[in-house]
């Protein structure tokens, strides 16, 4: 049998809300999806278009797109934005907005040519003005709301140890609204909207407390907390959190330290290190209920963001480019080097846990530093060569892995990606590692964990393999939520208990 259908090519269909029959907006070779990537539609205020994200093709492969608008009633289509896009390079156009007065339209590129993180730029409908508000702000954008006047934009992104929220006019400065202790909820794009007389509402929470909703008069007042859906919480006692920093080559990573409710600094206790996803992403001051199970456990939690991260700036974020393993990986030690000077910390009893990039870093530091008592490896990148040809997001390693250029073509490449891969290493691995993945991970193929684990087997190393029969990066539904970190929590007590 033979799959001989090329991918279908999605488009924009009208259908009134009391039903009737769907009328086609666009058609063509090109998509608004690629299997990987989909395109988010705005209408105007005046209802007569709709602006969407366009790929030339439907294949998960594709990572150009342009921002264009389709005419209701004509059906005219045009690309609005003019950004040239080169070849051989990533160019994702994305996330337009209209603005309220119809008069402009806020998207999200790229400038970078990484795959994720991004500035926000601005496009007048009325003239050829184009630029990038966000130049100035040294972080990677995902979204943005338009202020009720169309004058600013409201942006959000990773910042530090929390989500901040900056107000960034059409001309001028930026400003950062204070949220205090609130970190915004999200990961990719950020849960927040903008109303009238710019009032904000956002979902957020603090180390102590869950996430709810909260209110904002305007971009000066303080917020106010409108929800209490998780009051049943304030039963318990929660680990209090700390930012940690420290020296790694030219750079000076941070990570958070999530602390046992009962914490005794006389005492000590194991560390349990958990590498954040992504690897774009970060660890924050925030609600983390992994941390906090494992803190409950009496375990002291390191979560390192490590070079690679998106919370300190493009320099930091795009320094993973071709380096996946090493130089992150001595991100991470050089933070538990640091850690292991406190009196409280057992650096002779420590494991690692993560899932996907944290999976990867998992992987690597049991493959290349010894010290670990155990470790638990989720839905693990241990080859980049599988990733890259079966993950539906493999095109861009083509660029963050092997700097534009594929290992098949270029040797020095070719050897780079063997270098950087866990399973190389795996070998090395003495310690117990149990080994968690979906058998429908469609990001991160399950057949790295099967390999890794093989390994593991025929070395003779203390090894268990749980494949979850669900879709997905992770297991969406709460059962098999829970099943996990019930399996993770029993793997580290067995062993540093």
């Amino acid at each position: 049998m033979f799959v001989k259908a090329k991918p279908s090519s999605t488009h924009l269909w009208l259908i009134a809300t009391d039903g009737g029959k769907a009328e086609r907006l666009t058609s063509g070779t090109w998509s608004l999806f690629t299997g990987f990537l989909m395109s988010e539609i705005s209408w105007s205020p005046d209802g007569e278009k709709i602006a969407f994200k366009r790929f030339e093709t439907p294949y998960s492969g594709d990572l150009i797109s342009t921002i264009n608008t389709v005419d209701i009633s004509t059906k005219k289509i045009n690309r609005i934005t003019t950004k040239t896009v080169q070849k051989d390079a990533i160019h994702l156009e994305g996330k337009p907005i209209f603005s309220p007065d119809g008069n402009s339209i806020s998207y999200q590129f790229n400038l970078k040519n990484v795959g994720y993180g991004s500035d926000i730029l601005y496009k007048s409908l009325n003239s050829s003005e184009e630029k990038n508000l966000t130049a100035a702000i040294d972080r990677c954008f995902f979204n943005a709301e338009w202020s009720s006047d169309s004058k600013a934009l409201f942006v959000a992104a990773n910042d530090y140890n929390t989500v901040s929220l900056w107000m960034q006019p059409l001309n001028g400065m930026a400003k950062k609204i204070s949220l205090g202790n609130l970190c915004i909820n999200g990961a990719y794009g950020y849960q927040f909207s903008v109303g009238k007389n710019n009032a904000i509402a956002l979902i957020a929470s603090t180390s102590q407390s869950p996430n709810e909703l909260y209110y904002l008069s305007n971009p000066d007042a303080a917020p106010q907390k409108l929800t209490h859906f998780n009051k049943e919480m304030d039963a318990f006692t929660f680990g209090k959190q700390e930012t940690v920093s420290w020296k790694s080559d030219q750079f000076t990573p941070n990570g958070i330290l999530t602390f046992p409710p009962d914490f005794d600094p006389k005492k000590k206790y194991p560390l349990v290190v958990e590498p954040h996803g992504g690897p774009r992403s970060a660890s924050k001051e925030t609600f983390n209920v992994s941390a906090q199970l494992k803190a409950a456990q009496g375990y002291i939690v390191f979560q390192p963001n490590y070079r690679g991260s998106d919370n300190m700036g493009y320099g930091f974020s795009e320094a993973i480019n071709g380096d996946m393993g090493e130089g992150p990986g001595r991100d991470v030690m050089q933070g538990i080097k640091e850690l292991k000077k406190r009196p409280y910390i057992d650096g002779n009893n420590m494991a690692v846990t993560g899932w996907s990039y944290g999976g990867f870093m998992t992987t690597w530091l049991i493959g290349n530093y010894q010290g670990w008592k155990c470790a638990v490896a989720g839905a693990a990148v241990t080859d980049w060569f599988e990733q890259y040809t079966q993950s539906d997001v493999g095109a861009i390693y083509h660029y963050e892995v092997g700097n534009g250029k594929s290992p098949f073509t270029d040797k020095k490449v070719k050897e780079n990606w063997i270098k950087n891969s866990p399973i190389t290493y795996a070998e090395n691995v003495k310690i117990p590692t149990l080994i968690l993945s979906n058998t429908e991970d469609e990001r991160v193929p399950i057949s790295q964990s099967y390999k890794y684990f093989r390994v593991l087997q025929d070395i003779g190393t203390e090894t268990k393999f749980m494949a979850f029969p669900v879709s997905g990066h992770y297991p969406a539904d709460p059962l098999r939520q829970k099943e996990i970190q019930k399996y993770i929590l029993g793997w580290l007590d067995t062993y540093l208990k």
